[in-house]
């Protein structure tokens, strides 16, 4: 199979990705007319449509690939190492295709197998049930004492790394009444001056993170047991380990390290 124009191939194992290897110890993505290699039979190639109006290619392996002088498989978290950050993002979008490709094989409301209509819709022939790539909205808040910020580990963290109170949004709740609920939940405390910071995708398999600042107000710290396994207040000067610099949980913490989040009354 040959296209066009060159394009980028975006090969997954499960979640990890194939990358080219580069003399300075970092990779990129296979690019050409074609890909590096056929797909396996029957696994589809995925055209995907980047926010920068770029298209890459996309596709799925049966087999993990050997390392070799040229090529390495690395998971799609630590890919962000090697990567450049625009290669990063896409790996993150094309995962997030093939993960809704797998997952959207069938109608849920009837049963019958769909069929791809666009790059990013199935129809189901049956029902005309339609579905597309979800996308499930999760609130992240960093919550600011004076020169103290509160850092909780959470008990599904991969590491012994201190992040934020996270959580994802229910139905019918606003992104603020979300970031009030969530921190009430995992730690008891009310806090206010609630103010909007950034978002990011988060392909891990298919989120996306709206970050927020806000300040205490009231309450002791009474952990979720079920949810975090340590938290507390934490003075600037005197900070566990923290994430690492791929999550927009770092990306708030720099910021308040910094004196560049929002001023608190």
């Amino acid at each position: 199979m040959e296209y066009s124009s060159p394009t980028q191939w975006y090969i997954f194992f499960k979640d990890n990705l194939l990358m080219q290897k580069k003399e300075d110890g970092k990779c990129t993505i296979p690019g050409g007319m074609r890909p590096p290699f056929s797909p396996p039979h029957e696994q589809k190639i995925h055209r995907v449509l980047l926010p920068t109006g770029r298209y890459i290619h996309t596709f799925a392996i049966d087999h993990p690939l050997a390392e070799t002088n040229q090529w390495t498989m690395q998971g799609l978290r630590a890919s962000f190492d090697y990567l450049s950050p625009e290669d990063y993002r896409a790996a993150g979008k094309a995962f997030q295709i093939l993960y809704w490709d797998t997952h959207s094989r069938y109608c849920p409301v009837c049963g019958t197998p769909t069929e791809q209509q666009t790059d990013i819709m199935k129809k189901c022939p049956q029902c005309g049930y339609e579905l597309y790539p979800p996308v499930s909205t999760a609130i992240i808040v960093l919550v600011r004492r004076g020169d103290e910020v509160l850092l909780v580990h959470a008990r599904n963290f991969r590491g012994t790394f201190f992040g934020l109170v996270a959580g994802f949004l229910e139905a019918g709740e606003t992104l603020e009444q979300c970031v009030r609920r969530e921190v009430m939940e995992e730690t008891g405390l009310t806090i206010r001056n609630i103010t909007y910071f950034d978002s990011q995708p988060w392909p891990y398999p298919s989120g996306l993170m709206v970050g927020f600042f806000a300040d205490y107000e009231s309450g002791e710290i009474k952990l979720q047991d079920d949810e975090l396994s340590a938290g507390a207040f934490y003075h600037r000067d005197n900070l566990p380990e923290l994430p690492k610099k791929l999550s927009i949980a770092r990306r708030l913490i720099d910021t308040w390290l910094a004196g560049k989040d929002t001023e608190s009354d």
